[in-house]
């Protein structure tokens, strides 16, 4: 027997963004894997999907339910994992049951869908070639730390609604107006949300009490002069 898990890709907004494959994959699972079964629930009632067992997979559980899900595909049972929104594994549970499945010769059958990074470097319009740091470090002296280690280029994070204004404000520390900056939040709703420009600007924009999940896409600028220590000539 050829067994094998699925990681199937969700919506990150928009329920009809879902492929033919995923709903087909999601409605021959006997067992479906997931960050949040209120949210997974939405998803699999709306396509009308019934017959699985829902089984709670997070951080906090991955490590000591792992070997439980590996024995039920070693037992022949059909295994799929979604995350709340979007691919499983980017800065979402899985990593952990892909490295232990490939260990026993299962088989990762990934399903592609959207990611909320790849919508928003596309809105963002920098360059197409950018690097993805995941969510930045949650205290503010870390987050400044990684950032001024940055070279000039593009990249992109993810930053939850109570850590946004300090981490705006870390860039404002950091670069001043050196570095640009796009962010966004809700994409593919109808309420769909972004602010673009420099530190200060977004902060002048932003509200008080920041709410969802926001995709931070920045460019940080190369110096326009070098400073060039100049020293007296040797006699």
């Amino acid at each position: 027997m050829n067994y094998k898990i699925s990681i199937v890709g969700t919506p990150i907004g928009n329920l009809e963004d879902i492929t033919l494959r995923a709903l087909k994959t999601l409605k021959e699972s006997e067992y479906i894997l997931c960050e949040d079964t209120r949210v997974s629930k939405k998803l699999l009632s709306h396509y009308k999907i019934s017959n699985y067992t829902l089984i709670s997979y997070n951080n906090f559980n991955e490590r000591t339910i792992t070997p439980k899900i590996i024995n039920l595909i070693l037992n022949g049972k059909k295994v799929s994992l979604i995350s709340d929104a979007g691919m499983p594994c980017i800065s979402d549970p899985g990593f952990e049951i892909i490295k232990i499945a490939k260990q026993n010769n299962i088989f990762v059958d990934v399903i592609g869908g959207p990611s909320a990074f790849t919508h928003a470097i596309i809105k963002a319009n920098f360059s197409n070639s950018f690097t993805f740091l995941g969510f930045l470090k949650d205290k503010s002296l870390s987050r400044q730390n990684d950032l001024k280690k940055l070279i000039p280029g593009v990249y992109i994070c993810y930053v939850s609604p109570h850590k946004l204004i300090a981490t705006i404000n870390d860039f404002k520390i950091q670069f001043g107006d050196t570095v640009n900056l796009f962010l966004i939040k809700e994409m593919t709703k109808i309420y769909e949300e972004s602010y673009e420009g420099s530190p200060v600007e977004i902060l002048q924009k932003l509200p008080n009490n920041p709410r969802g999940e926001y995709s931070l896409v920045f460019e940080i600028k190369k110096p326009t002069h070098v400073k060039i220590n100049k020293y007296p000539k040797l006699k």
